[in-house]
C-alpha cells in the first residue's frame, strides 16, 4: 500500500484529523430514499465516509502510523478511494445554486462503540497516539433546476431517512473537536410547580416532552406528590418516573399488588403467570432472569481434549438441555428501529450465556408486529388513509421499524455468528370510535 501524501507529524493541540473514503452509502440503499419520495428530481447523489479522528493530546500521530491509518481506512485494494481531502468538493459543479451537501453522524456527548473498536484496533496495530474515531456521512444532492421550496421539503425527509434522531446528528460544518459546544450550562434542575398549578401542568408536560404517561399514571403521580410527599417534583424526578415507567422498564408491573375495583387481589400478574407450571414438569429452569431450560436427551458433540490450549477434536456423548430465552425491545426498536434491534439481539445472547456454565447460543427467532406500512405506490386496501393514520412524530414509521429492525437484529448476531433462521411479521392500524389508534 502506497500513500500518496506528504505527511511529518500530526499534533491534536487545535484540530482533529480529517481521512475520507469513497463510497459512503451504497446505491441500493440511496435508490430507496429517491424511491420513497415524489414531487422533485434528483439528478445526482454522491456519497462519502469522513473519519474525524482524535489525537491525544500530549501526543503526535507520526507519518508511519498515518500510512498503518490509511491501510485499516481503506478497507479493500483501492487505495485511491481514500483521501485526507474530501472527494465532494471535486465534483465540477459542487458549488452551483442548486446542489447541497449535507454530513450527519454521532452525536458527540458520548463515544459510540464504532470507535472504542476503532481505536482497540489501532492500538492492536501499534498506533498508541489515537484517542477517538468518529464516523460520519457525508451526501452531495443535486436538484434538477432551483426551487427552494421542493428542495427544502426533499431536504427534511431525507436528513428524517437517513439518520437516527436518537444516536445521531446533523453537522452544520465540520468538525473540528469532539467537544459539543453547542451544550449550554443549565442548573442542576428545575422544580416542577405542580401543587401551584395542579394536574393540569402534569398533563401538559407529558404532551410536550412524550413521556408516555396514561390518565391513571398522571392521577397516581399527581397524587403522590400532591398529597402524600405534599412537595412539588423536580424535572429529574419527572424524567426518571417516565423512563421508569416505559414499556421496555415496566417489570414492577407485574410484580406488584393488584387493586380492581377497590379489592385487593392475592398475588401478582407475574405470579399467575407461574401458576401455569406444573409441580412435576420437564423443565430444569423456570422463571429466572436469564434463560428457561427443559430436560435434553443424549447428542454426540465434537469438542477439544483439553480446551485450554491446542488439542485433539474427539467426538463424545453428553445430555444437552435445550434452552430458550426471549427478548422485548418494543420501546427502544420504535424510537431507534436500527440499534434498539442491535441491543434487544445482544440482550438475548448475554441471558443465553448467563444462564450457567456450557450454556451456548444457537440460532435466533425475530418477530415484528407493526402499524399499516403504507409503501410507497403500493396502497394497500386494509389499510387507512396515510393523511388520517398518523403515528407519532417521536416514533419511527412502521415500515422504517420493519426495515431498520430487521436489519439491526441480523446485524448484531451475524457478528457473533448467531443466524436468525425464523420468524414472522404482521402489520395492523385501526382507529377506533373514539379516535384512539390501534
Amino acid at each position: 500500500f502506497k500513500t500518496q501524501y506528504n505527511f511529518k507529524t500530526f499534533n491534536m493541540a487545535n484540530d482533529l484529523l480529517h481521512i475520507y473514503r469513497i463510497p459512503g452509502e451504497s446505491l441500493d440503499k440511496i435508490n430507496r430514499y429517491l424511491n420513497n419520495y415524489s414531487g422533485i428530481i434528483v439528478n445526482n447523489i454522491s456519497t462519502e465516509y469522513c473519519y474525524n479522528i482524535e489525537v491525544k493530546p500530549d501526543q503526535t500521530l507520526s507519518a508511519k502510523d498515518y500510512k498503518k491509518l490509511l491501510w485499516l481506512f481503506v478497507e479493500t485494494y483501492q487505495p485511491e478511494n481514500i483521501s485526507n481531502e474530501t472527494f465532494l468538493d471535486k465534483i465540477s459543479d459542487v458549488k452551483t445554486s442548486n446542489t447541497y451537501i449535507i454530513e450527519v453522524g454521532p452525536r458527540l456527548a458520548f463515544t459510540t462503540a464504532w470507535s472504542s473498536n476503532c481505536v482497540s484496533m489501532c492500538e492492536g496495530c501499534g498506533i498508541s497516539s489515537i484517542s477517538r474515531v468518529e464516523r460520519s456521512r457525508r451526501y452531495y444532492i443535486k436538484f434538477s433546476s432551483k426551487n427552494e421550496s421542493n428542495a427544502k421539503d426533499f431536504l427534511q425527509y431525507f436528513i428524517s431517512y437517513i439518520h437516527d434522531r436518537m444516536t445521531e446528528c446533523v453537522y452544520d460544518q465540520q468538525l473540528t473537536t469532539f467537544t459539543n459546544k453547542s451544550i449550554v450550562e443549565v442548573s442542576s434542575y428545575e422544580v416542577i410547580p405542580l401543587l401551584e398549578s395542579g394536574k393540569a401542568l402534569l398533563e401538559k408536560l407529558n404532551q410536550q416532552n412524550g413521556l408516555g404517561f396514561d390518565d391513571w399514571d398522571i392521577d397516581f403521580y399527581y397524587n403522590m406528590f400532591a398529597n402524600t410527599l405534599k412537595r412539588n417534583p423536580t424535572d429529574v424526578e419527572i424524567f426518571d418516573l417516565a423512563q421508569s415507567n416505559s414499556e421496555h422498564s415496566r417489570h414492577w408491573y407485574f410484580g406488584g399488588n393488584m387493586v380492581i375495583d377497590g379489592v385487593n387481589k392475592v398475588g401478582s400478574l407475574f405470579s399467575m403467570v407461574k401458576s401455569t407450571l406444573p409441580k412435576e414438569s420437564n423443565s430444569v429452569i423456570a422463571f429466572h432472569d436469564n434463560s428457561s431450560a427443559i430436560y435434553g436427551f443424549t447428542v454426540p458433540y465434537f469438542h477439544p481434549i483439553d480446551p485450554t490450549k491446542p488439542s485433539q477434536m474427539i467426538v463424545s456423548s453428553k445430555v444437552l438441555h435445550p434452552i430458550l430465552t426471549a427478548e422485548t425491545h418494543n420501546f427502544p426498536c420504535g424510537i431507534a428501529p436500527f440499534p434498539g434491534a442491535e441491543t434487544g439481539t445482544g440482550g438475548r445472547l448475554r441471558d443465553v450465556q448467563a444462564t450457567g456454565r456450557g450454556a451456548h447460543t444457537l440460532a435466533g427467532v425475530s418477530a415484528y408486529c407493526v402499524g399499516n406500512l403504507h409503501i410507497p405506490s403500493y396502497p394497500l386496501p386494509w389499510e387507512l388513509d396515510v393523511n388520517t393514520n398518523i403515528y407519532p412524530s417521536n416514533l419511527a414509521k412502521p415500515l422504517t421499524i420493519l426495515i431498520d429492525a430487521s436489519n439491526g437484529a441480523s446485524d448484531y448476531g451475524n457478528k457473533y455468528g448467531e443466524p436468525v433462521i425464523l420468524g414472522f411479521t404482521r402489520s395492523f392500524g385501526q382507529n377506533l370510535p373514539n379516535n384512539d389508534r390501534v
